[in-house]
């Protein structure tokens, strides 16, 4: 759970709580279906945010394995178009998918 997310729960359960102690001497513009509205979405943002904390855990490996792939892509790449290059001259060199020039 991120640290914003985690602070606004602590928050928002202490005013909940304060809210509903002192609810029965009168609490002016609060009703107690406000109260649990407000609980019901504090529970659904802990939830949410449990989900997200999942999902980034499945996704890192993922990710990490999709960058070695891309590094690896890339300098198989740049080999072989350094042999393009060395070797022949340059106006074939958009034949072989190389458009850049020296």
């Amino acid at each position: 759970m991120s640290k914003t997310v985690e602070m606004q729960i602590e928050k928002s359960s202490g005013l909940i709580q304060g809210l509903r102690k002192h609810l029965s001497q009168g609490g002016k513009g609060v009703s107690i279906q406000e109260l649990d509205a407000m609980e019901r979405a504090l529970n659904e943002l802990a939830a949410a945010s449990e989900e997200c904390d999942r999902l980034r855990a499945e996704l890192a490996p993922k990710v990490k394995h999709m960058n070695d792939l891309l590094v690896g892509v890339k300098d198989a790449y740049a080999g072989h178009k350094l042999i393009i290059k060395n070797n022949y001259p340059q106006e074939s060199w958009l034949a072989y998918g190389l458009p850049d020039k020296r």
